[in-house]
C-alpha cells in the first residue's frame, strides 16, 4: 500500500529541499501539475492535495519569501524576528524575547535567505559587503550579518504592527494606568508639544501612534521617518520618508530635508519618527515659529537623559549647547519615557515637563509609574502643566490633582 504525505504525518526529511532544487534548475514555477511531477521524481509519495497545499507554501517562502520566518512574520503580535544561526530564532512578541519553534536546515540556508531579503530591498549582502541595514518592501527593517563579522549569520527584522493600537489598549495591555491616560489624551487636545524617549523596542512608536489616534479629525497631520512605522486612526495623514542613496551614492535624501518640505505642507500637527541628527534642529526650529502640538520620539536611556541627546544632535548640526536648550526649552512642552519592566514589559516608566536648572535644563517628573509623593519641583512643575492646560481650555485631569 503506498502512503501519502498526511499518513506520513508530515513531509518527508529532505523532500522539500530536493523539490526546490529540482523546480529552480529546471526553472519551473511553483504550481501544482510541477510539484506533482518534482515529487514524483524524488520520491514515491503519492502526494494528495493538501500535502502539495503545504509542500506550494513552504517552496513559496523559501524561494521567494521569508523561508522559515514567514509564519512569524505574518502575526500581527510579533514585533521583532532574531536570528543567531540556523537552530537559534527568537521573537519578541510585546513581553521579552522568548525562543521560536522554528529553525532552518544549515548555515546555507539562512544565509540565502539574508542575502534574499537584502536583495529585495535593493542592497547587496556577500563577503565585500558583510552587513547590511535595509527596509524590505512591505517597511520592515532588515539588519543582517554574515560570517566572519559574526559566528553565524545573523538576521533581525523588525516589522510593524499592522492592528490600529488606541490609547485603551495600551491601558488594558498595562503599558500605563487610566489616570497617565486621561493626562496623554490632555496633552494632545491641548496640542502641546512633546517628545517620546526610550531604550530600541521601548514602545514608542506604538504609543506614539496611539496619540496621534486621538488628534482632531480636522487636523492635517505631516509625518516624517525612515519607514513605515506610524500608522495612526487618523482620516488626514501625510507621510513623508527618507530615501537612501543609490549605488552610485547619489539621491539621498535625509529627514532634515524632508522636515523643510513638511513645514510648506501646512501641517496642523509635524512628526518625526525618530529625532537622529540635523532635523531634530529643523523641528525645533520650527516650533519656535508657531507650529504647535509637534511630536517626535528619541533614543535616550532616561528621562533626564534626553537634554544630553538633543545637545549631542545639535552638535552634529553645529549648534552649541545655549543655543540648543534655549530652542528647546521654548519648543517642547512635555516628554514621555518608555522602559521595558524586569519581565520585558513595555510601560510608561515617567512623564515631566523641560525646565531650567543650575546647569541647563533638566526634566522634571509630574507622573511617574512609581512616586506617589512629590517634592517641591514636582509640584511646581505639576501645577505648570496644569495651568498650561487650562489655558488652552482643557479641564485638568486627576492625574495633576493632589
Amino acid at each position: 500500500m503506498t502512503a501519502t504525505a498526511d499518513a506520513l504525518g508530515g513531509l518527508p526529511d529532505g523532500l522539500l529541499e530536493r523539490v526546490r532544487q529540482r523546480l529552480v534548475r529546471d526553472g519551473a514555477v511553483v504550481a501544482g501539475p510541477t510539484l506533482r511531477a518534482a515529487m514524483a521524481a524524488e520520491t514515491a509519495l503519492v502526494a494528495d492535495d493538501h500535502a502539495l497545499d503545504r509542500l506550494g507554501l513552504s517552496l513559496a517562502a523559501d524561494l521567494t519569501g521569508a523561508g522559515p520566518l514567514e509564519a512569524l512574520l505574518r502575526d500581527p503580535d510579533v514585533t521583532d524576528v532574531l536570528v543567531n544561526g540556523p537552530t537559534e530564532v527568537w521573537i519578541d512578541r510585546g513581553s521579552g524575547l522568548e525562543r521560536a519553534a522554528v529553525a532552518f536546515a544549515d548555515e546555507a540556508q539562512v544565509r540565502a535567505l539574508a542575502v534574499r531579503l537584502a536583495a529585495a530591498a535593493g542592497r547587496r549582502l556577500d563577503d565585500a559587503s558583510p552587513h547590511v541595514d535595509a527596509q524590505l518592501p512591505d517597511g520592515a527593517r532588515l539588519h543582517a550579518v554574515l560570517p566572519p563579522l559574526a559566528g553565524a549569520t545573523t538576521v533581525c527584522v523588525r516589522s510593524f504592527r499592522r492592528r490600529l493600537v488606541s490609547i485603551g489598549d495600551l491601558v488594558s495591555a498595562g503599558t500605563f494606568d487610566r489616570a497617565a491616560g486621561q493626562l496623554l489624551e490632555a496633552v494632545i487636545a491641548a496640542r502641546l508639544a512633546f517628545v517620546i524617549s526610550g531604550g530600541t523596542g521601548t514602545g514608542k512608536t506604538t504609543v506614539l501612534g496611539a496619540l496621534l489616534g486621538l488628534v482632531a479629525p480636522t487636523e492635517r497631520i505631516v509625518i516624517v521617518e525612515d519607514a513605515p512605522e506610524l500608522r495612526p486612526a487618523h482620516p488626514h495623514v501625510v507621510s513623508l520618508r527618507t530615501r537612501a542613496a543609490n549605488i552610485e551614492g547619489a539621491g539621498a535624501i535625509g529627514p532634515a530635508e524632508l522636515v523643510r518640505q513638511a513645514l510648506r505642507m501646512r501641517p496642523d500637527r509635524l512628526v518625526v519618527g525618530e529625532f537622529r541628527g540635523g532635523e531634530a534642529m529643523e523641528l525645533l526650529a520650527a516650533l519656535n515659529t508657531g507650529h504647535e502640538g509637534a511630536a517626535a520620539t528619541i533614543h535616550a536611556n532616561s528621562a533626564a537623559a534626553v537634554p544630553a541627546r538633543f545637545e549631542a544632535l545639535g552638535a552634529l548640526a553645529g549648534i552649541d549647547r545655549a543655543a540648543v536648550h534655549s530652542q528647546l526649552i521654548a519648543a517642547i512642552e512635555v516628554v514621555l519615557h518608555l522602559r521595558r519592566d524586569p519581565a520585558g514589559r513595555r510601560r510608561l516608566h515617567e512623564i515631566g515637563v523641560l525646565e531650567r536648572g543650575g546647569d541647563g535644563l533638566e526634566v522634571v517628573t509630574v507622573w511617574s509609574a512609581r512616586l506617589q509623593q512629590w517634592g517641591p519641583r514636582s509640584l511646581n512643575a505639576r501645577s505648570r502643566l496644569a495651568c498650561a492646560l487650562a489655558d488652552r481650555g482643557v479641564a485638568v485631569p486627576p492625574a495633576l490633582g493632589p
